[in-house]
């Protein structure tokens, strides 16, 4: 009989085989992720075929957590886990690997300006994993490097904003002007879709806050060896503005009270409904960069279902005579 055993680790061991598998506590923490977040992904694209354990939890082999470890750093660049879920590991490999040329460029120590005291504070106790970012200059805030007129030459402006909004682009970008990065990284711990988007377009890799040095000096690597940072197909898509806003579905609405239909009134708040929620994913705070992908996808399908509903609405209206903006009578 092939006995196995368990240990406080969470390490299964064959008799036969000695293949040693991870619950995925341990299989998250090696693979840098938040344990929450491989269950979000486990859940929503079945990741892995993993196997369980005598009291139904899931075991990672060591290749898998390997697999889970280039998921995050994939998603820490811009990738949709969506795409990357399909992929082999062979091509994971090959997307985390920067250009050749570049990266013989980028392989010595990095000049870095710093933006957060937390940040700089972790730099300077990391020991050997931060040797290799070379801090020239810090400040608290990006307020203070406008101030000071920093004429310092550095390789990479290394910003982190705890809660990124909308309000930082600007100083991001006076300050950028003022010190000629080669590269910007901004790092984020919650943030909404549209900022990070706006970043993004501006070329800087945003990417939320690492747990470990080492990851930081990887992203730096990649933003210095001009690893793209890809953008959702729906990324540049816009949807049509509104053309019935809550007034003009309130006046359709109390119009068509005279209707024994009462396809106008179910009609008029059926569209309420999806322009709020259009409007909330829009500016709905993300955990993370899969998060904000998550709302950007949610704002632009709510978007469309409106621009459906609208259409609908409008000729609606015209056949049973109720008002609509522009239109007389």
């Amino acid at each position: 009989m092939n006995a196995k055993k368990m240990d406080g680790s969470g390490e299964e061991q064959g008799a036969g085989s000695r293949q040693v598998t991870y619950r995925s506590g341990v299989a998250a923490r090696l693979a840098g992720l938040p344990v929450e977040t491989l269950r979000v992904w486990e859940r929503r694209y079945a990741l892995s075929d993993t196997q369980r354990s005598a009291h139904g939890q899931r075991l990672y082999t060591a290749e898998q957590v390997r697999r889970l470890g280039l998921l995050k750093q994939l998603v820490d660049l811009g990738h949709p886990i969506g795409v990357l879920t399909g992929l082999p590991v062979e091509r994971l490999e090959e997307m985390i690997a920067p250009d050749p040329a570049r990266a013989r460029e980028v392989s010595g120590p990095m000049r870095v300006l710093v933006v957060g005291d937390s940040l700089a504070r972790r730099i300077a106790a990391s020991g050997r994993d931060g040797r290799a970012l070379q801090v020239q200059r810090h400040h608290a805030r990006l307020e203070q490097v406008v101030a000071s007129g920093d004429g310092v030459v550095i390789d990479v402006l290394l910003i982190e904003a705890s809660e990124l909004d909308e309000a930082p682009l600007d100083k991001v970008m006076a300050v950028r002007e003022m010190v000629h990065p080669a590269a910007t990284v901004v790092l984020y711990r919650f943030g909404g879709s549209a900022a990070i988007r706006a970043l993004r377009a501006e070329g800087c890799l945003v990417a939320r806050v690492p747990a470990e040095v080492g990851e930081l000096v990887l992203l730096c690597r990649s933003a210095l060896a001009g690893q793209g940072m890809p953008a959702p197909e729906s990324e540049g898509e816009e949807v049509a503005p509104r053309r019935l806003d809550d007034a003009a579905l309130a006046a359709i609405t109390a119009a068509g009270n005279r209707l024994s239909c009462e396809c106008p009134r179910h009609l008029s708040e059926i569209l309420m409904m999806v322009g709020s929620f259009e409007r909330y994913s829009a500016q709905c705070a993300s955990r993370n960069q899969e998060d904000a992908r998550l709302h950007r996808e949610l704002e632009l399908a709510s978007g469309r279902a409106r621009v459906v509903l609208e259409e609908a609405m409008i000729r609606l209206a015209l056949a049973e005579g109720l008002p609509l903006p522009g239109k007389d009578g």
